[in-house]
């Protein structure tokens, strides 16, 4: 059979993380290339528990369809803690579940962007988001990032030179895959320029609640008084990645459209993991459960650190993040990335090559990533030695 693929699809790649990932499954490979929670960060006992006393409890809740925005309960306290931890949320904005942040993003894609439109992103960016984007048919325009965010100037220049800009896509904190984190300063000039120019801001927000260093930076969402900010969050890094359980707080004319988009898709996030979401929030030590991953992700990024500092710190540059997962790392001028990162999956350790990350992906790029998450203490120490021989 000859197939014919639709023209969005013809030359769309699958994820290069995906495909290393499962390239290597099973076996003995050190795991720089995920972007998974460390399991040690599972509630897994409180998860079972709850588990059966949903079952037990309200069996028929918990397996029947649901309506498409979500289970009210979840979405009413989770409502009230995006506006007491992160001051976010007016009285135009409205809530829904996706099935992970994932789909949220795909939504607000769908929702706004006809094909051939313009998506303005950071450039390096989450390949998943990028993947999203080409998908739908809109067009990307990457906006280099500097040590404190994404390049002011170059996206003003952006918004005034590119047609039909629909979406900013940021990902403010802790940003994957660099793990730089934007500071206030630029978070409000972004604002401005999407209201000045009249354009959605899509704030991807995963990482937001894994700082481990350093003080707070307020949301781009706080700031929203004209209804410009799509906020997208999940439960993936706090509760677990499996589950698929994500937010979008937006304008509610927004979230109707969503709505109606998320009902063509998948009818409704899964009634079950949902309950379990609002059981962690409601029932479970949430703060003490936040402060423990903080612990662990501080402890494990710093051991990395070290171990760059004792085997690489003459032949790369690289990120120190305040949070989240991951570190960005620059070789010298001289070294092909790729042939880099191919000789390193040879010797059993994966990591990605930066040009999965970039809007162009036939742009020069000399830099990987490193996820600190995943691995063990000890395959840390291993796999950064064998990359600093390397």
């Amino acid at each position: 059979m000859n197939y014919s693929f639709s023209n969005r699809f013809t030359a769309m790649q699958p994820s290069i993380i995906r495909e290393i990932l499962k390239a290597t499954s099973g076996q003995n490979v050190i795991p720089f290339s995920a972007g998974n929670p460390a399991p040690e960060t599972f509630p897994v006992e409180a998860i079972r528990a709850y588990t059966q006393s949903i079952l037990e409890e309200m069996p028929v809740a918990a397996l029947q369809y649901g309506i498409t925005e979500g289970y009210a309960p979840l979405r009413d306290v989770l409502k009230n803690h995006l506006h007491t931890r992160f001051a976010s949320g007016k009285d135009m904005d409205e809530l829904m579940i996706v099935s992970g942040a994932q789909q949220g993003i795909e939504l607000a894609c769908k929702v706004f962007c006809n094909e051939g439109e313009t998506i303005i992103c950071e450039s390096p960016s989450f390949i998943g988001s990028l993947n999203t984007f080409r998908s739908s048919g809109a067009r990307l325009v990457g906006v280099p990032m500097e040590s404190d965010g994404i390049h002011i100037g170059l996206l003003e220049q952006a918004l005034q030179t590119e047609k039909n800009v629909k979406l900013i896509y940021l990902i403010p904190s802790f940003q994957n895959p660099t793990g730089i984190t934007t500071s206030l300063e630029k978070r409000k000039a972004v604002y401005e320029l999407a209201q000045r120019y009249g354009v959605m801001i899509l704030e991807d927000n995963p990482y937001g609640e894994l700082r481990f260093r350093g003080e707070d930076v307020p949301t781009i969402k706080s700031m929203d008084e004209e209804g410009l900010v799509i906020y997208v969050g999940s439960f993936s890094k706090i509760l677990s990645a499996g589950l698929r359980v994500g937010y979008v707080l937006a304008p509610d004319e927004v979230v109707s459209k969503m709505v109606v988009a998320k009902q063509g898709e998948d009818v409704h996030t899964a009634m079950l993991p949902q309950i379990l979401a609002h059981k962690f929030m409601t029932e479970y030590d949430y703060a003490g459960h936040i402060a423990n991953i903080r612990d662990i992700y501080r402890r494990k990024c710093d051991l990395m650190e070290q171990s760059l500092e004792a085997h690489m710190q003459q032949s790369v540059t690289y990120t120190r993040p305040d949070g989240g997962l991951f570190l960005w790392c620059e070789l010298p001028s001289g070294i092909s990335m790729l042939d880099y990162c191919k000789t390193a999956a040879e010797r059993g350790v994966a990591v990605v090559p930066g040009t999965a990350f970039l809007v162009d992906a036939t742009a020069s790029c000399n830099a990987f990533r490193l996820n600190f998450s995943t691995p063990s203490d000890e395959q840390i120490r291993q796999g950064i030695e064998i990359l600093g021989r390397i």
